[in-house]
């Protein structure tokens, strides 16, 4: 019994250890790795990668923009992936959950834009299997990935989100948690960056052909430093480029060395960022620079 309780006492006592050394193993690494890179700035942070929709769309998908070719997907993960109900205080929170529901070693959460549900974020053919791509990374780490509902995309969602954050945090305190916006789901990580509780958990933001907040530069996300990505295409007609690049201007003049990202896809249009972002590479910089 006592050596039961040392060892027991040994395992726990490794996990935040484990978690700061934990990486997002490679899957499919060729077929979802950046185009040529045509510009850089800021030592790095600032990148534009060459986006064509002939190569990137239809040479990606054997039915554009519906249906992935066969090889950029693999559809065994589907059998970690639930539909779930999680009754809280806020209400009721539909949500798919692939992975690991307890002891995860990192939670990734996908909020979708408006007219988009749960279903978006799981859906393995679309996005040319980038979203199939998630869920692979996140159960061959040993984490947890989330698509859920939420009632709308101010004050009301966000405290629904950040209950699924809490409870499912709560079952694997050493994870991290990286909460990625598309599009209008951006005004939920905006949100969700106020909120002192969800700020320590974070891992990372990532906005995905979404939109700028002035108002980050006083929440608690950015004082703790949280790793923020933003993705762009610069042909986007509902979120301007040029906003999103002077937002990210201004986050490295109130805080140089701020952990931020950006990456901007050239003649990619408003989807362009789910499509094209690399999570692997995304995930694993957030993990080095704010380790659990």
């Amino acid at each position: 019994m006592k050596f039961a309780l040392k060892f027991l006492f040994f395992f726990i006592s490794l996990q935040p250890a484990f978690a700061a050394g934990l990486q997002f193993p490679p899957f499919k690494d060729r077929y979802f790795a950046y185009p040529a890179l045509i510009a850089s700035d800021f030592d790095g942070a600032y990148r534009v990668f060459d986006y064509q929709e002939i190569r990137d769309i239809n040479g990606r998908d054997d039915i554009p923009e519906k249906r992935a070719r066969r090889d950029y997907v693999s559809l065994s993960v589907r059998r970690h992936q639930r539909d779930l109900v999680l009754k809280t205080a806020t209400g009721t929170i539909r949500h798919f959950a692939v992975g690991r529901t307890a002891r995860a070693s990192a939670i990734v959460i996908y909020l979708h834009g408006q007219g988009g549900s749960r279903k978006q974020g799981v859906d393995d053919w679309t996005f040319g299997g980038n979203f199939n791509r998630i869920k692979n990374l996140a159960v061959a780490a040993g984490g947890l990935y989330l698509s859920p509902d939420f009632s709308d995309f101010g004050v009301r969602g966000a405290g629904e989100v950040a209950a699924l954050i809490a409870y499912y945090a709560g079952a694997s305190p050493g994870a991290r948690v990286f909460v990625a916006c598309g599009s209008m789901g951006g005004r939920l990580c905006w949100l969700l960056a106020r909120d002192p509780a969800v700020a320590r958990r974070l891992g990372g933001l990532l906005l995905l052909g979404s939109m700028w907040e002035g108002e980050f530069l006083k929440s608690a996300a950015f004082q703790a430093s949280v790793p923020l990505f933003i993705a762009q295409g610069s042909r986007d007609t509902v979120f301007p480029v040029e906003h999103q690049e002077a937002f990210f201007r201004s986050i490295l003049a109130a805080k140089p060395g701020y952990p931020v990202r950006f990456v901007r896809f050239e003649t990619g249009t408003h989807g362009t960022p789910i499509r094209m972002t690399d999570w692997r590479e995304t995930l694993n910089w957030m993990l080095a620079r704010r380790p659990r």
